[in-house]
């Protein structure tokens, strides 16, 4: 398998460096081979070439299975014109590689419990959700859109517009994604006031009829909201639109309390994916063994699993990282009492024994 690694900037580097010696035993117990090829994105393109996303990435990623990505981004970048700032790099490639579904899963490890922010009955219920965003569409995309001013006032607009094909693509994400979990898909949209969401729903409906095996509901967002707060294990698989994807991914990562340990996905239908931590490149402790690599080694169980059906594998990282937790080793981001405080590297080393 070929994999293209955009370290980024900030803890990017670090993360990656050990998610690819996991990636490496696990190919090495099971007989896997893994190929590397390494290309510039974020400030250490912009940095190098004077731009974000240099074309020869482009082309490395294009020629990959799969991608793996750090973190882009970092303060001495602020100043930039905002067309060539690092950000833009991690938009560019999503876009050159049709990558229309970010998967990102919010799971809460029994062992760090104690950080999440729900009362423990509802904890003691497990979180394991699986939010899966359409990308490329919606509000963010819509046209038209405007900003200026008119009979005296400042105004703006922007127009939510999902077209079938969008919506039944995203749709059969979710469904694959719930066979491979416990089987079922919540719909999320506000088709009780816009136009745009009795669509999504009716597609959505629609496409349901492939997947007999697969259990599906609708929630209005507004209650989707709430009930991910109030009982979050009534949740498998979570569709939505992009701005409502937007919304509730990050509070369904919120609520595990550790967003240092959360992986994502950005998938496309046949060009190779992006796996990476969902964390930023936290800058004031780049280069100081601080970070935590764990987020970025589950992205790469999330890369095997997605991408390359290869779900024993996935469950032999996975099954590590718990195994790490449980011994009591934490990184400064999910420190807690009576546990022992370990650096990057040491925290990658612990998986890999657990391997």
């Amino acid at each position: 398998m070929k994999i293209c690694v955009l370290a980024g900037d900030g803890i990017g580097p670090e993360i990656v460096a050990q998610a690819i010696k996991v990636l490496d035993k696990v190919g090495e117990k099971f007989g896997r081979t893994f190929e590397y090829s390494e290309a510039l994105i974020g400030g250490a393109a912009i940095d190098a070439t004077g731009g974000p996303l240099p074309e020869e990435t482009v082309e490395k990623c294009k020629a990959a299975d799969a991608v793996l990505l750090g973190a882009v981004g970092g303060p001495q970048w602020d100043t930039l014109d905002p067309a060539i700032r690092p950000e833009k790099g991690l938009l560019g490639i999503r876009k050159a590689l049709g990558l229309f579904a970010n998967v990102r899963p919010a799971t809460l490890f029994p062992q760090l419990k104690d950080a999440c922010y729900l009362r423990p009955d509802i904890v003691e219920k497990g979180l394991d959700v699986m939010v899966v965003r359409e990308l490329t569409g919606g509000i963010y995309f819509g046209e038209p859109r405007a900003d200026g001013e008119k009979d005296g006032q400042r105004y703006g607009f922007n127009t939510m517009v999902y077209y079938e094909k969008e919506i039944r693509r995203i749709a059969k994400v979710a469904f694959e994604a719930a066979r491979k979990r416990n089987g079922r898909v919540c719909s999320v949209d506000k088709a009780n006031v816009l136009d745009v969401s009795r669509v999504w729903r009716e597609i959505v409906i629609d496409e349901h009829k492939n997947y007999p095996d697969v259990e599906l509901e609708h929630l209005y967002v507004d209650n989707a909201a709430m009930q991910l707060v109030r009982d979050p294990s009534q949740f498998d698989v979570i569709v939505t639109g992009n701005l409502f994807g937007d919304i509730l991914s990050d509070e369904a990562a919120a609520i595990t309390g550790s967003i240092g340990m959360l992986p994502s996905a950005s998938l496309g239908a046949s060009n190779p994916g992006i796996f990476e931590p969902i964390h930023g490149s936290a800058p004031d402790i780049a280069g100081q063994d601080k970070a935590n690599p764990l987020a970025t080694i589950l992205s790469v169980a999330m890369m095997l699993r997605h991408s390359f059906d290869m779900a024993a594998e996935a469950d032999c990282i996975e099954n590590a990282v718990q195994a790490t937790l449980e011994k009591g080793l934490r990184t400064g981001d999910i420190m807690a009492e009576g546990c022992k405080l370990v650096g990057c590297t040491e925290m990658g080393e612990a998986v890999l024994a657990a391997i």
